[in-house]
């Protein structure tokens, strides 16, 4: 049977300050990778990347995107595969077994933020795309991404970063045997500006404690988990306010913008082997809360006050994974089944309110909401011959919702299920070359308030339409994978994806809606050549049509949808002496609107890293971001908003929140 691996080390050169590697996968959560398109990223890999905020460790994924609308401690905002998933809508992100996108959500169906993640503690990281997987299931159909933290240190790391804007950085991290295990224990402290004219002054605390005993088969950890920030928020900003003098390209319409949040969670994981397989059980249970004041319209809906908002959310959450791997013999041949349950379940508090410069005017909703689901899954793998494998499969998930309104007619039950089937085969290997066949059923939920709701918050006397509960999705994908040059593994897919609805952007209220069904077909081309245990080239290509499958005389572009996703990046480095990275990506133009009349433009950055790994365990590096100072955008939209003395119904116009201009970091780290 095929495992994660229980080591991070391999060939793949370490460009990190602080990367030490260790040991991961006890009671893990990462399984066989069996499409073109999946793969698993090694934590010394993650490290090498010089990146702006965590979460862009994550670019790592071939054809992945990771940027920033607002202020840093908001989460961030993804592309994968022709979609714009905003804060997390149809790409799933679990660390540690934990789910990190949040259903129902105050800012969006799916919000997912990574804030709370230390990449140097990223021991693996499994990534699936498309909907083929039966262990994937919400927000999945895009792709999963599950980030697995180390159990234990090969050594203790300190260190300390100071940089442009602001940035200063403390992270402190340890293991040590305790009785029959290990104990791990990491503490994190942040803070940022950033180039805005109004200061981001992000705070962050963060902290990760960890026991843990036994083998990846044969094992279990408990861990710990805290993170705390607050910051002030620069939005994205309409193009004709910099035109016209009102603000710099760096600056705001609204000072007061911002946000907090906290995330608190316990967490166990346990595996068991015996003969017959593998026994695997988790269990989480998180205390989450965030704040958000927005004003993404100005003067729009109120010529007085303004439109500025807040959305709250808190809520706790729980649930688990039970599976069981059985492993056999189908008349001789090689043959496992698997068999899991999933549960989850919200006990949620969300609202809107109408502020400010955050002070209370007015609340919009203030609804409490029960959301719960459990997921049953069955996959069976057969060996049939030296070149073809099989997998066949179905996920079954049912969901519930209570909904408790201030508005009562907004109240209500909902309930909702789905199954689809998960069918994969792998011919090969001819001449070191793998072909993938897959297809898959997968789905996001909406978010329960619009499930029940009939009528609308700010006007009760108009009612809305009910938003379905389960959206499916249909994915189709065809690939292979090659290593016949040594130290080279080059993936080619092609593929498919049919979505019943998809969820939108909306300005005026920083939320994804329901929208029309939609259909994408897309080239993905992926290198990483390894030439040897101290140098490797990546090379990553991803060409997507993304179109409305229905007609309407408004047009059949996806908003926000980008074509083309390209990267490109060298590693050097091993043990002492010399280290560095250099990445360049590049993120396409994108129709703002359905008929392709208004576009962004495309945004290219390089940053690059240089360190030196001193005899007894002292390193110093360089980033440098955005080495070419380019002045481009990290995101743009295109909707209707209104600055003081224009016209009633506003002006539509593009909106864009700039890339931060040149900056460099420096960081010195101690490995003892």
């Amino acid at each position: 049977m095929a495992e994660a691996p229980a080591a991070t080390t391999s060939a793949t050169p370490n460009a990190s300050a602080a990367y030490v590697g260790g040991v991961t996968g006890i009671g893990g959560t990462l399984r066989p990778v069996d499409a073109a398109s999946a793969g698993l990223i090694t934590g010394a890999q993650i490290n090498s990347r010089p990146v702006t905020r965590p979460g862009e460790v994550l670019e790592e994924v071939p054809g992945l995107i990771i940027t920033q609308h607002s202020g840093e401690g908001k989460a961030n905002q993804y592309f994968l595969r022709g979609f714009n998933l905003d804060h997390g809508t149809d790409i799933a992100i679990s660390v540690d077994g934990m789910p990190v996108n949040m259903r129902t959500h105050a800012h969006g169906q799916g919000y997912a933020d990574l804030n709370f993640l230390i990449p140097e503690l990223v021991g693996a990281v499994e990534f699936h795309k498309g909907p083929y997987f039966v262990r994937d299931g919400d927000f999945a159909s895009a792709g999963s991404v599950r980030i697995d933290y180390l159990d234990t240190l090969n050594r203790t790391i300190a260190l300390a970063t100071v940089g442009s804007f602001g940035l200063r950085r403390a992270l402190s991290a340890a293991s040590t045997p305790l009785g029959e295990g290990n104990l791990l224990v990491a503490g994190e402290a942040q803070t940022y500006d950033g180039p805005w004219a109004v200061p981001d002054t992000l705070r962050k605390l963060n902290g990760v404690v960890r026991y843990s005993q036994g083998t990846p088969l044969d094992g279990f950890a408990v861990t710990g988990m805290g993170y705390w920030g607050r910051w002030n928020a620069t939005n994205q900003i309409p193009e004709r306010a910099v035109a016209e003098g009102l603000t710099g390209r760096y600056g705001t319409l609204d000072p007061t913008d911002g946000g907090d949040t906290g995330r608190f969670s316990l967490s166990g994981r346990w595996s068991q082997s015996d003969s017959g397989g593998v026994t695997r059980a988790s269990a989480y249970a998180i205390r989450y809360g965030m704040n958000l004041w927005n004003n993404f319209t100005y003067f729009l809906n109120d010529p007085v006050g303004g439109d500025q908002f807040r959305q709250r959310d808190s809520r706790v959450l729980g649930g688990g994974e039970i599976s069981r791997v059985f492993q056999g013999d189908l008349f001789g041949l090689a043959m496992e089944n698997e068999i899991g349950v999933q549960t989850r379940t919200d006990d949620i508090r969300v609202g809107l309110f109408d502020t400010t410069a955050r002070r209370y005017r007015s609340t919009v909703l203030d609804d409490r909401v029960l959301e719960a689901s459990a997921a049953f899954y069955v996959e069976n793998r057969v060996r049939w011959t030296d070149w073809l494998r099989t997998s066949v499969g179905f996920r079954a998930d049912g969901y519930y919702a209570d909904v408790r309104s201030d508005t009562l007619a907004n109240s209500g039950k909902a309930r909702d299920g789905i199954v689809n089937p998960k069918l994969g085969a792998v011919f090969g290997p001819w001449q070191e070359t793998e072909i993938y066949l897959n297809y898959g059923g997968g789905f996001h939920s909406n978010d329960a308030r619009g499930v029940v709701a009939t009528v609308d918050p700010v006007s009760p006397l108009f009612t809305i339409a009910r938003s379905p509960f389960l959206v499916p999705s249909t994915g189709y994908e065809v690939g292979l994978r090659n290593r016949s040059i040594a130290g080279l593994e080059t993936t080619l897919a092609l593929f498919r994806l049919d979505f019943a609805s998809e969820n939108l952007f909306q300005g005026d209220t920083g939320t994804t809606e329901p929208s029309r069904p939609t259909r994408r077909f897309g080239i993905e081309w992926s290198n990483h050549y390894a030439l040897t245990p101290w140098l490797a080239l990546e090379g990553d290509l991803t060409i997507t049509n993304a179109r409305f499958s229905d007609r309407d005389p408004a047009g059949r572009r996806v908003p926000e949808a980008p074509t083309t996703i390209a990267s490109a990046g060298i590693t050097f480095g091993e043990g002492a002496g010399w280290f560095g990275s250099l990445r360049f990506r590049y993120f396409g133009p994108r129709p703002l609107i359905e008929d392709n009349a208004v576009r962004s433009r495309p945004t290219a950055l390089l940053n690059g890293r240089l360190g030196y790994n001193f005899d007894g365990g002292v390193s110093l590096s360089l980033d440098v971001l955005n080495l070419t100072n380019a002045k481009s955008d990290q995101i743009t939209y295109s909707y209707v908003s209104r600055l003081p003395g224009e016209d009633a119904a506003g002006i539509a116009d593009r909106h864009f929140h700039p890339v931060e201009p040149a900056a460099v970091r420096l960081t010195l780290a101690g490995r003892f």
